[in-house]
């Protein structure tokens, strides 16, 4: 009798060409090093270093390549902006290497994927200019992603968790925060001594949830300000981005080694920006190839 769970046509959307409902990758497809890009136009910028190309596929903002680089095959894919939208890239990515799609039925030999997410973010510390190369090792998330899946509080740094609440006076109205660690064996080999290891807060959003005001004033105008105080166990709080805590805390649950990395393109505290960063990532992008 299979005891392996089996996956209905409802919760597992493949398409009629055998390709996953969003990423319309195929199993096969996938390498088991993955680098994440939000940009769908970065990731012809990473494949441009590779040396060979299999397979390029776009659907919506899911952009993939899968290639190699120095001997080593990378799938480098875009996600879009924001945690609801990894939660449907790592959904279907661990979908691709965990699940036979023929009996819709889970693996009994189970893919380790590494993930490494190529990102900017906004710095928040005088240690975090622009410029600057952040790799996250923990993640905030004010998402609330994680909490909608089971392993949660286990997964999580729930001391830490309670620490910033009470710090940050939080809102009951806002999604409950959760704290979630990248994988440190990850964040050691690819960081080096390049980047600056930090805490990061992944925001549901690009204005008000990262204390920008323009037209509508902010229900906390001292959020940043409570932020850049915070400290836990000699950990402060380094930048602002938008997908870091989702990835960190699915791969974490499903068994996948993950880290985000960003570059610093603005900083909030001294209130500096580089909007012609995307001449600058290509650093950022080479550390990572050489070392995922």
């Amino acid at each position: 009798m299979d005891t392996q769970k089996y996956f209905a046509e409802s919760e597992l959307i493949i398409n009629s060409d055998g390709s996953i409902f969003h990423l319309h990758l195929k199993p096969k497809q996938l390498a088991d090093k993955v680098i994440l890009v939000g940009d769908p136009g970065r990731v012809q910028l990473v494949a441009s270093f590779f040396q060979t190309k299999e397979c390029e596929i776009s659907n919506r903002e899911f952009h993939s390549i899968t290639g190699t680089y120095n001997n080593k095959r990378i799938t480098v894919l875009s996600t879009g902006i924001g945690c609801d939208n990894i939660d449907i890239v790592v959904n279907e990515l661990d979908a691709l290497a965990n699940i036979d799609f023929k009996s819709r039925r889970e693996k009994d030999n189970k893919r380790q994927l590494t993930l490494v997410r190529i990102g900017t973010c906004g710095g928040l510390q005088p240690n975090t200019p622009v410029g600057t190369y952040i790799a996250s090792v923990k993640s905030i998330g004010f998402d609330g992603l994680l909490n909608f899946y089971a392993g949660r509080n286990e997964a999580c740094d729930l001391d830490f968790e309670e620490a910033f609440k009470k710090h940050m006076d939080w809102n009951p109205l806002l999604c409950a925060p959760y704290v979630i660690d990248n994988n440190m064996e990850l964040v050691e080999r690819i960081a080096g001594t390049e980047m600056v290891r930090g805490v990061t807060i992944a925001c549901g959003g690009f204005f008000g949830p990262q204390g920008r005001e323009l037209r509508i004033p902010l229900a906390d105008p001292t959020q940043n300000a409570k932020v850049e105080s915070f400290e836990y166990n000699n950990y402060k709080i380094t930048n602002f981005e938008m997908e870091s805590s989702a990835l960190a805390g699915l791969s974490k649950l499903m068994g996948h080694k993950a880290m985000t990395c960003c570059m610093v393109i603005a900083n909030r505290l001294a209130k500096e920006s580089n909007t012609n960063y995307k001449n600058s990532i290509n650093g950022l992008i080479k550390l990572v190839l050489e070392r995922i």
